[in-house]
């Protein structure tokens, strides 16, 4: 039977009290009450406000924070029709806006903020796959340079005058970099996939998961100029959501094929996956916030919906163990 001190090379302390600032993980035994004790994370996805439109593979700004959220377009009906309604999230309750997008899509991709988002590529019914991209600023928007690859199941990341696009159904690899007004062709990914998990900026963001022919865990990095393979997703899956940065990136639901509620955090070397999962298993969701503050939205449970999930990635407790 393998001790305490071998899996962590120290044995557990006996104190009179509880430490002052406990280290995450740390074990002890309290000899005043006479049990053993822990300080573990305590990171919880809790409900929000549903929104007003239920939706699917919609767009969303990438950048935004979880109480200033943006979603966009969609379908409600697996694809039959495709939307073009905008709602904002205050933190509590969603908000729907008097612009909606003036081109109608699904499986698009998105970035920036609730008041300067970006939304390009994508399927619109009946035109096809486009590269359509327009940019929002709060109450209205307006078109701007189209893709160079059109597409559907493209990613993103970044703000609206530097903004990333990247991946998409085919299998594409294709990545491009927005600068407020037209895309320009840069490096591709190392592995070609359509609708990943993403978070980040321009000049340093990630990917992660989606599909090929089959379902990847793959991850990269961008430096600003081209992909770097790194280590993989403990969950493959594609139609996952994503937050945060290069270095602190949060990936939640998705399918593996199966609809999961799976949440994993990302360090900037590895992912850790985290036992507390999305109340609402889904795919095809939207995303934004941090790795300690995120809001999950819409998506197929396996009906579309337009439940709201908040993540709390802060919090700790010490816990009694015995």
């Amino acid at each position: 039977m393998t001790t305490f001190k071998e899996i962590r090379g120290t044995d557990i302390l006996a104190l009179s009290s509880d430490p002052s600032n406990p280290e995450l993980g740390q074990i002890w035994y309290n000899s005043s009450s006479g049990t053993l004790k822990g300080y573990k994370a305590v990171n919880t996805w809790s409900a929000g406000g549903t929104m007003n439109t239920v939706r699917a593979y919609l767009g969303s700004a990438t950048n935004a924070t979880q109480s200033t959220g943006l979603a966009f377009a969609g379908t409600a009906n697996g694809g039959v029709t495709s939307l073009s309604a905008t709602e904002l999230y205050n933190g509590t309750t969603w908000t729907t806006s008097s612009g909606s997008m003036g081109t109608a899509r699904y499986q698009l991709g998105g970035a920036g903020t609730q008041t300067a988002g970006l939304g390009f590529g994508g399927y619109s019914v009946p035109v096809g796959i486009t590269g359509a991209t327009e940019k929002y600023n709060g109450t209205a928007w307006t078109a701007t340079g189209s893709l160079n690859t059109v597409r559907r199941g493209v990613k993103g990341f970044g703000v609206q005058t530097a903004a990333l696009a990247f991946g998409g159904g085919g299998p594409s690899a294709a990545t491009e970099s927005f600068n407020g007004s037209t895309w320009t062709s840069v490096n591709s990914m190392n592995t070609a996939r359509g609708t990943l998990g993403s978070a980040g900026i321009l000049t340093a963001g990630l990917a992660f998961g989606g599909i090929i022919t089959a379902v990847t865990a793959a991850t990269e990095s961008w430096n600003g100029t081209s992909w770097t393979s790194v280590n993989s997703m403990n969950t493959a899956r594609f139609g996952l959501a994503g937050a945060g940065t290069q270095t602190s990136a949060l990936g939640f639901g998705g399918k593996t094929p199966t609809i999961t509620g799976a949440t994993e955090l990302w360090n900037g070397t590895s992912w850790t996956s985290n036992p507390t999962s999305l109340t609402t298993a889904r795919s095809y969701l939207g995303g934004c916030g941090t790795q300690t503050s995120a809001l999950g939205f819409g998506g197929i449970t396996p009906t579309v919906t337009g439940a709201t999930e908040a993540w709390t990635g802060t919090a700790t407790q010490t816990v009694t163990v015995s």
